[in-house]
């Protein structure tokens, strides 16, 4: 009745008023700012009582509310069940709530996921193209293997629906199915080449998109396509769907070169026609991987770089340095053009355009601009904030004076001086690199040897300088190591070697690392030695008095260390001079003798050298030296059961490998100790694991404990167990049932026969 029906609607009115809709939910969050998750507890609490109501508006609303909460970081696991039902509304905008949770919060572990494969086949072959297009949508965002098995027939169906935005849904969320499910790829792939030719541009688009991400993993499998997309491209004014043909293009010229020259005229008319930015990089990359060996191409794209470039547009430089980094590694000479625009990228504020630029620039580098490029990156150093940038440009410096053996340099006191001047850069990690070009230079080059002996000289006066940053590992402290050894090898071109003496005998040397000390300590003998000779030459006694008890006096100060071999050199070191002291109170002259410890000059060595070297004759490099020990007792016991696999016959072949060349006995390779140890151990635990496996198997025989038997091993125990049955401990078994085992004689068999014949027989009759 009328009166029925408005009380009703009353009751629902009373009911919607007091719940709380998804804005009331927002501004509520909004409003408890500082007790946010208490709010959102009661909240919850609220929800769920909501979800057991059977009003199928209220529970929309319910799960509307539960995907805001999810998108703030709340997990809703525990409501999949309602939203499942939700989606199973009937009306519409219930059912898109019901979708939309399900996209944010189903995922492939979730159980429940398998319940929605009924609901979800019953939406994409709803009458509704609504219904069937917001099941296209939710099946892609949380597709499972079991649900592109179970459906993977009915999206492809779809994929031929009668209307275009179905169709093109349809053709994307076969990619998905695919990934999932990749056995439906093969049969579905007729049905996904026809989409390629759909009258409708957006149906285009989408095959075409789907065929790019399949062809990334394996793009040989689709080089049939290939004059279908020439047609496409050909055709097509869509900018997108060019993009996408091109960089398919990019991945098929490589496998088959016929190609690239049908792709040269359409590829060059569109890089000078086309104004999209996009579209043109895309046709760039795809000249680069595919049709680099045309240097027309390459040229022309070079100069369509330079827009790149120029463009105010930080994205577009980053992509312009990009494509000229690909083009330099086949074409490093089409670079230099751009090599003011490349420069110029030096002075971004944006690093990550400069490190692209370091990297452009050992490609430009020739013998006339090095000068030019390396006196530009030091300006960059001392303008950089940036302790990272100034490691990579320092790199970046060192590569390019080292390339190829030093190719580019024409002047070496340069190169020195360049590396002296970077040693002023403090915070930088490049100090083992820095050292080692020294090193490496000064030994190769003769005639840099006495400047570079000056630099070196003018850094240890400052070595103080140094020691502040000593605890950073590989930091500018380890040019130290190399100046302290180039001028204790090269001392007799120093000009005053009393002073870096002095340098090298600095007490704060003992904060720096332990093998920078070790040098100082091997070279401080070295120098003495120099300073020795000329003093006993010009006969000025008094000098060399003055050092040897200068030393003396110093040297105790490194037998401080914390480091063994600092302390070792610095003791043996400290023993020879006061010995050479002593000889020197005698009036005796020990210059001559303390340089012959020295002697010799170190000259660079190929890293091949040593194949050049003649093996002399009568030396066999295959011989032993000593003959081998014979084999322990332990081994030939370990090892005497080895013809159970190999006979004495077969076991020939084996055995002549150890067969010594002079026709003595056979032996095996001698092991270390430390083998033979790791063996023994392997055995024991071996041993013990069979222990408690025997103990704990109620199949396995056991000893009673305490017997001496019980406390062998399983090997043991069984060697000494009784050779006769009588021996073996019997158990009784207490059965409840008695165990009647029937006659097994061939008689007792003959008798069971003709019972069972006489029985048949007999069943016959009664018949």
């Amino acid at each position: 009745s009328y009166h029925s029906v408005r009380l009703l609607c009353l009751c629902l009115a009373r009911e919607r008023m007091f719940e709380k809709s998804l804005s009331d939910l927002v501004r509520g969050i909004r409003a408890h700012k500082g007790q946010e998750a208490q709010y959102v507890s009661q909240c919850m609490t609220e929800i769920k009582k909501e979800l057991k109501l059977e009003n199928s508006s209220v529970k929309a609303m319910a799960v509307s509310k539960l995907t805001y909460l999810q998108m703030m970081g709340y997990d809703i696991s525990w409501a999949a069940f309602n939203i499942i039902e939700v989606m199973s509304s009937t009306k519409f905008t219930y059912k898109r709530i019901g979708y939309l949770a399900a996209t944010q919060c189903f995922h492939e572990g979730l159980d429940v996921v398998m319940l929605t494969t009924n609901l979800i086949r019953k939406d994409l072959s709803s009458a509704s193209p609504y219904d069937a297009s917001l099941s296209l949508n939710g099946l892609a965002c949380f597709m499972t293997p079991d649900l592109a098995r179970d459906l993977a027939n009915d999206v492809l169906t779809l994929s031929a629906s009668s209307r275009p935005f179905i169709r093109k849904k349809a053709v994307l969320t076969l990619y998905k199915v695919f990934l999932k499910f990749p056995d439906a790829l093969r049969p579905a792939f007729p049905r996904l080449r026809d989409r390629l030719e759909d009258p409708e541009n957006g149906v285009q688009c989408a095959a075409v998109s789907v065929i790019c991400e399949l062809a990334r993993k394996h793009p040989k499998n689709y080089l049939s396509l290939a004059p279908t997309f020439f047609k496409l491209m050909s055709n097509s004014t869509n900018n997108w769907m060019l993009i996408k043909i091109i960089k398919l293009f990019g991945a098929l010229t490589p496998l088959e070169p016929r190609l690239g020259k049908k792709l040269i005229e359409p590829l060059t008319n569109l890089i000078r026609s086309t104004s999209a930015m996009s579209l043109l990089y895309e046709c760039i990359s795809t000249v680069i991987a595919g049709l680099s060996h045309h240097t027309p191409s390459v040229q022309l794209c070079v100069s369509k770089l330079r827009l790149f470039m120029e463009d105010a547009d930080q994205n577009l430089k980053y992509l312009g340095l990009l494509a000229m980094a690909k083009i330099m590694q086949k074409h490093p000479k089409a670079v230099l053009s751009l090599k003011d625009l490349i420069l110029e990228c030096l002075d971004d504020k944006d690093e990550s355009l400069r490190f692209r630029a370091l990297e452009l620039i050992s490609g430009m580098v020739t013998k006339k601009n090095m000068v030019e490029i390396v006196r530009k990156l030091l300006e960059h150093m001392d303008l950089s904030e940036s302790a990272v940038y100034r490691d990579q440009v320092l790199s970046k410096i060192i590569e390019i004076c080292s390339h190829n053996n030093y190719h580019y340099i024409t002047n070496f006191e340069w190169y020195i001086t360049i590396l002296v001047e970077m040693v002023r850069f403090d915070g930088t990690h490049k100090g083992k690199v820095m050292a080692s070009q020294m090193l490496d230079v000064t030994i190769r080059v003769r005639d840099v040897r006495q400047f570079s002996v000056k630099q070196m000289s003018n850094i240890l006066e400052n070595s103080h300088l140094f020691a502040s940053g000593s605890g950073d590992k590989d930091g500018i402290c380890e040019v130290l190591y190399a100046a302290a050894w180039i001028v204790g090898e090269f001392s007799e071109h120093l000009v005053n070697p009393r002073a870096t003496l002095d340098s090298l005998l600095n007490p704060k040397i003992t904060m720096l690392p332990a093998h920078i000390q070790a040098v100082f300590v091997q070279n401080i003998v070295k120098l003495y030695a120099s300073i020795l000779v000329k003093a006993e030459a010009e006969g000025n006694l008094e000098t060399v008095e003055e050092v040897g008890a200068m030393l003396v006096e110093k040297l105790p100060v490194f037998l401080q260390s914390a480091d063994l071999e600092v302390q070792e050199r610095a003791c043996c070191i400290l023993q020879l001079m006061k010995y050479i002291v002593k000889l020197q109170s005698k009036g005796a002259a020990v210059a001559d003798e303390l340089v012959c410890l020295f002697e010799g000059e170190l000259n660079p060595v190929a890293p091949k050298a040593q194949r050049k070297v003649p093996v002399p004759d009568g030396l066999d490099l295959d011989k032993w030296i000593n003959e081998p020990p014979p084999d322990s007792s332990d081994e030939g016991e370990k090892f005497a059961g080895d013809d159970i696999f190999f006979s004495s016959k077969s076991s020939g072949s084996h055995r002549s490998l150890g067969k010594r060349k002079d026709g003595g006995g056979d032996y095996s390779p001698k092991k270390s100790k430390k083998e033979l140890r790791e063996e023994k151990e392997e055995m024991k635990r071996a041993r013990e694991q069979r222990k408690q496996a025997q103990m704990s198997n109620p199949h396995y025989l056991k000893f009673p404990s305490g017997s001496p038997q019980s406390h062998k091993a399983g090997g043991e125990a069984l060697s000494s167990a009784p050779a006769s049955a009588s021996g073996i401990p019997v158990k009784k078994l207490d059965l409840g049932v008695a165990l009647v085992i029937d006659d097994i004689s061939p008689d007792s068999k003959k008798d069971r026969k003709g019972k069972k014949g006489r029985g048949k027989k007999g069943r016959g009759k009664r018949r």
